[in-house]
């Protein structure tokens, strides 16, 4: 493995691309269907519910047309879009009119995003030949190949500009930022996730039980480093097992998926491929599993988890399929692909509640399971907004843990035959507003309408990364 400080600058700078008159932003409305959803919709109709306002899409353009949208951050009037191809910088300070300021062309799947004040932090998770922007895909099987943490100064957002890799085992599938706290003011803890090791792979070695920790100090980011990796299953986690389908086998641990933590209460919340997991994070440089759960009957892959407000719930997503296959069907049912909601004690004991599924069916053409959310941030309520690949966008309540119910939706009608997977990625809830960013159809800028959560457009966020979740504050 190597972590490389220097980097072929020159190259970096020619992809560094100014957006000026890239991807203006065109609103949607009068072609809606309100009411009309999943298998009643025309190829790329739009269906959604009353309360539920399409403000502004996006399209796909520039260096990074070509790519699949992935992942969302935010930063004061800006949001920051991944891309399998690189990021977007997006001017959000009109909802209505969002517009893109800068793209940067550094290709390496997923490209997964978080922002931290001056630092932009993208994962790697496809080998590649070496870890500057004009990098080439290579197979693991090589040595030298790279995969890992890029590291971005954006001060001038205008401008962003590559300051430092490190590589990391397995790649960065994802990363949750942990910011230090106390003596440890200014530095910042990247919690890498990667998984799916294999004996012949020089940089990805079996047993992967672990993260890597990355630690940037972000007043000298040029010398951020891997400064640990935890094993979190000494017993080699969940074996896996079969299915009654070949998208239904239970998948086995080797690693984590991604985690999400919760900084202001000391935790942190993992879900491991084929384990659940709690942690205790207060000491960022030493996290402890202190609570394991499965669920062998239903979930496939555990892919994510979401904090509710006051950390007395935990929902955990299954990515059955990986979301590239059609799970919104009534053959797969309303327990499977879905979300699993479990009550947290005090003490970090998870007790499961119920499962939440859309209660759209989709076509057997659209890629549709659980995928990215974050909460709405309401008190005295758990309400939160949700992607769901093809089968769109997801407000529902889970206040009452055993009842779960859909308060609104959004989504598009299947992609035509010949453009393969698609839908949203991730929605976020920021600053009154539901952010998404579609693999196939760029950034949707939503406006969701309703008693329920008038009173979260109160809450003012200057910046936002969904695995790091706030303490809420009030305005």
């Amino acid at each position: 493995m190597r972590t490389r400080a220097t980097l072929a600058t020159a190259a970096v700078a020619a992809l560094i691309v100014s957006a000026a008159g890239v991807g203006a932003a065109s609103a949607k409305g009068p072609d809606d269907r309100v009411g009309v959803s999943g298998t009643d919709l025309l190829t790329d109709e739009i269906g959604r519910s009353a309360n539920v306002r399409h403000l502004a899409n996006i399209a796909p353009s520039g260096t990074l047309a070509e790519g699949i949208g992935t992942d969302l951050a935010f930063q004061d009037d800006k949001a920051f879009v991944g891309n399998y191809d690189g990021f977007s910088i997006i001017d959000v300070r009109n909802p209505r009119r969002p517009r893109t300021i800068a793209q940067v062309k550094c290709p390496g799947s997923q490209n997964d995003i978080t922002v931290s004040g001056d630092l932009l932090y993208l994962s790697t998770d496809s080998s590649r030949s070496d870890d500057s922007c004009a990098s080439t895909s290579q197979p693991a099987t090589q040595k030298d190949s790279w995969e890992g943490i890029k590291i971005f100064d954006i001060s001038d957002v205008r401008n962003p500009q590559y300051v430092k890799s490190v590589e990391t085992a397995c790649g960065s599938h994802t990363h949750t930022l942990v910011p230090g706290k106390g003596a440890r003011q200014g530095t910042d803890y990247l919690y890498v996730s990667s998984y799916s090791p294999r004996a012949e792979y020089p940089d990805c070695q079996t047993p992967h039980d672990l993260i890597s920790i990355v630690k940037v100090d972000k007043a000298q980011p040029t010398k951020s480093e891997v400064i640990a990796t935890p094993n979190l299953f000494p017993d080699g986690g969940n074996p896996g097992g079969e299915g009654p389908t070949p998208i239904a086998g239970r998948s086995a641990t080797t690693g984590c998926h991604d985690i999400t933590a919760l900084p202001h209460k000391n935790l942190a919340a993992g879900a491991c491929m084929g384990d659940g997991i709690i942690m205790d994070i207060e000491d960022p440089e030493q996290p402890r599993v202190i609570e394991r759960v499965r669920d062998d009957e239903n979930f496939a892959f555990w892919h994510s988890a979401t904090f509710n407000a006051d950390a007395t719930k935990v929902v955990f997503t299954d990515e059955l399929g990986g979301g590239g296959a059609p799970t919104c069907t009534a053959e797969i049912g309303p327990e499977r692909g879905a979300n699993a909601i479990y009550d947290l004690s005090k003490l970090g004991k998870l007790t499961f509640q119920s499962y939440y599924k859309i209660p759209r069916h989709q076509t057997e053409t659209e890629n549709c399971v659980a995928h990215n959310g974050s909460i709405i941030p309401v008190a005295g309520r758990d309400i939160m907004v949700q992607s769901w690949y093809q089968g769109g966008v997801s407000v529902w309540d889970f206040t009452n843990s055993k009842k779960p119910k859909e308060l609104g939706y959004f989504e598009r009608g299947p992609l035509p035959e010949d453009e393969g997977i698609g839908g949203t990625w991730s929605t976020y809830y920021y600053n009154g507003h539901l952010y998404s960013s579609d693999i196939a159809r760029g950034f949707d800028v939503l406006k969701f309408m309703d008693p329920a959560t008038k009173r979260a457009d109160r809450v003012v966020m200057d910046e936002f990364n969904a695995q790091s979740q706030p303490r809420y504050k009030v305005r």
